[in-house]
């Protein structure tokens, strides 16, 4: 802006600042450029004796573009009502972005009057916008009727269609029109995985990559991200791999953006040695891909080592961010790291002058909670500026029941259950705490008020990926094809868990039964099935591997260790809070989780 200033500056001068091509020039560099301003850009423009829509429209693109679009409405107002110049239809498109950005379909709906009134219906690429606008602001139907009274269909049309149906959650509409579309290309088949993984539908999403693929359809940066993040939230690493090694073989560029994604797949399936080889890789690294590797080593329970690659980060002078201190101060949770965890909540504000948000609080009543400094962690929560949340409590309830507090988890969790009535995972939280003290009349309190509201309690359940093929189990499961051989490896397993001296840790049991039937219901947990199969499904020495839907228990935690020692296999689960790392008997959590 400097460099530009002088030349500015040597236009009004010489007199050729008032040709227009000319300040359109310097007007482009202030608005448009990452380097520009666009301030000095409207300056620009209200010194302009007779500027033309060329120029209007591209201070329009840059409010539009810009972290304030409502100043693209604005402005174009500011020129309907001055008459300085007439929109034309390059003008209208810009303007439609703008109202999608603010979702006011009011603001959208005034445009598309103008839209009507000028004649400009007919034009594609004004009605592809005004779609975006109707569906960006909930008006499927809307959307959808400007959509049909498109003349002629352009390659994005479609797209814009079916991407409205995504945005709008309406995946079965979305779907449809995708298959009736006469052509796909692959932004297409993007927008829909895109669609399947932002709504949780990740084996859909990955299906769907897979037939784009088989189709020979070569993947853009968006859909290759897309089946990433599947893979991560599946535990799917084989397939994960797979997607590495179409990426290396097509030599596709390992862009800031793919690579971040690689190290979120590799570390949420456990496999955080590649996630660090493909992090050293990455040439410009920033702060997304920072922090997305400290969040890797913090969830695989290397606490140190997330604190180390933080310091690392602030030396090379990258800023971090929000996010970055979320993943620091649960890398100290997890792994104990108390004193190192005030530190980093310290710093955050004192060096960074950022304000902790509910979220940093949640961590620090974490931290101090799972280390058994409850009076702390109570006075984090007085001490927030804010009104603590749902999870903040939960947090706290959690404390109390990891440390055997029943007085304050009493007085937590029923204030828990005042803020979210609906919310089955507090309901066991609470009736967990009861059953652990062996007050049955409560736990069956608690349970009726579970049949009252009509919530059910989320079943257990185990996923084991093999080979490209998903494998899931629940407890006492008997569906699964080789259940029988399963359940005769089960039998070993115990067995020879027995001989190691394991005795079953019955306060996990949470219904009041008989000690044998408390027996079978802990060897019939779905990670011990999952377990089971790993060991009759695959070699010796190979890595067992395990996504579950629930927090591990303290008794599969201490079987699974006893298991990684008998047949001398690494087992890696992952739970719903992090991962732990079987071997020889001990745990990568080192029993703190």
């Amino acid at each position: 802006m400097t460099h530009l200033a002088q030349i500015h500056a040597q236009t009004i001068t010489t007199g050729i600042f008032y040709d227009n091509f000319v300040a359109s020039r310097i007007l482009s560099f202030s608005a448009l450029s990452p380097n520009g301003s666009i301030d000095y850009a409207r300056l620009l423009f209200d010194k302009i004796p007779k500027p033309d829509v060329f120029i209007a429209n591209t201070l329009i693109r840059a409010y539009a573009f810009s972290s304030r679009p409502i100043d693209a409405v604005l402005f174009y107002v500011y020129v309907l009502e001055s008459g300085i110049v007439n929109p034309d239809v390059y003008t209208v498109p810009l303007v439609l972005k703008a109202c999608s950005e603010i979702g006011s379909i009011s603001l959208g709906k005034g445009v598309h009057s103008h839209v009507v009134k000028h004649g400009w219906s007919s034009e594609v690429s004004v009605s592809n916008f005004l779609v975006k606008m109707y569906a960006s602001c909930g008006a499927i139907e809307s959307a959808r009727m400007v959509f049909d009274r498109v003349n002629e269909y352009d390659d994005a049309s479609w797209n814009i269609m079916v991407d409205g149906y995504v945005v709008c959650g309406d995946l079965k509409y979305a779907r449809e029109m995708f298959d009736a579309m006469p052509e796909r290309n692959v932004v297409s088949w993007s927008v829909m995985i895109n669609g399947y993984v932002q709504n949780s539908l990740f084996k859909d999403g990955l299906e769907l990559f897979q037939e784009m693929l088989s189709e020979s359809v070569e993947p853009n940066e968006s859909a290759l991200v897309n089946a990433l993040s599947a893979c991560a939230h599946m535990g799917a690493l084989e397939q994960g791999k797979w997607i590495e090694g179409y990426l290396r073989k097509r030599g596709v560029d390992i862009t800031v953006r793919v690579g971040t994604s690689l190290i979120d797949m590799y570390s949420k399936c456990g496999y955080v040695e590649r996630a660090l080889e493909i992090f050293r890789e990455i040439g410009e690294k920033n702060v997304l891909a920072w922090s997305a590797m400290i969040g890797g080593l913090a969830i695989n329970g290397r606490g140190k080592d997330a604190i180390d690659l933080f310091s690392e980060m602030e030396t090379r002078g990258v800023r971090p961010n929000e996010v970055t201190f979320i993943e620091v101060l649960n890398a100290c949770s997890h792994s104990g790291l108390v004193l190192e965890g005030s530190k980093s909540f310290d710093t955050m504000s004192k060096e960074y002058g950022m304000k902790p948000n509910a979220h940093h609080y949640c961590c620090m009543v974490d931290l101090y909670g799972r280390a058994g400094m409850l009076d702390e962690a109570q006075n984090i929560i007085k001490s927030m500026p804010m009104k603590p949340n749902s999870a903040i409590w939960g947090a706290l309830l959690n404390a109390c029941r990891i440390h055997g507090n029943s007085e304050l988890g009493e007085k937590v969790g029923k204030r828990l259950l005042e803020l979210e009535p609906n919310h089955s995972g507090r309901y066991v939280l609470f009736s967990n705490i009861y059953a652990a003290n062996g007050r049955w009349n409560h736990v069956a309190e608690v349970r009726r008020l579970m049949r009252e509201y009509g919530i059910n309690k989320t079943p257990g359940c185990s996923f084991i990926d093999l080979l490209g093929t998903v494998h899931e189990f629940v407890a006492g499961d008997n569906s699964h094809p080789q259940s029988e051989a399963i359940y005769t490896q089960l039998s070993e397993m115990n067995r020879e868990l027995k001989l190691m001296g394991y005795k079953p840790n019955k306060d996990q049991v949470l219904l009041d039964m008989e000690e044998e039937e408390k027996d079978t219901a802990l060897s019939h947990h779905s990670e011990k099935l999952a377990i089971a199969f790993g060991l009759i499904s695959t070699d010796p020495g190979t890595t067992i591997r395990i996504t579950k839907n629930l927090r591990v228990c303290a008794d599969c935690h201490l079987a699974t260790k006893l298991i990684s020692k008998i047949y001398n296999r690494e087992i890696v689960v992952r739970d719903r809070c992090r991962f732990h790392h079987f071997r020889d008997g001990s745990c990568s959590c080192n029993d703190f989780w």
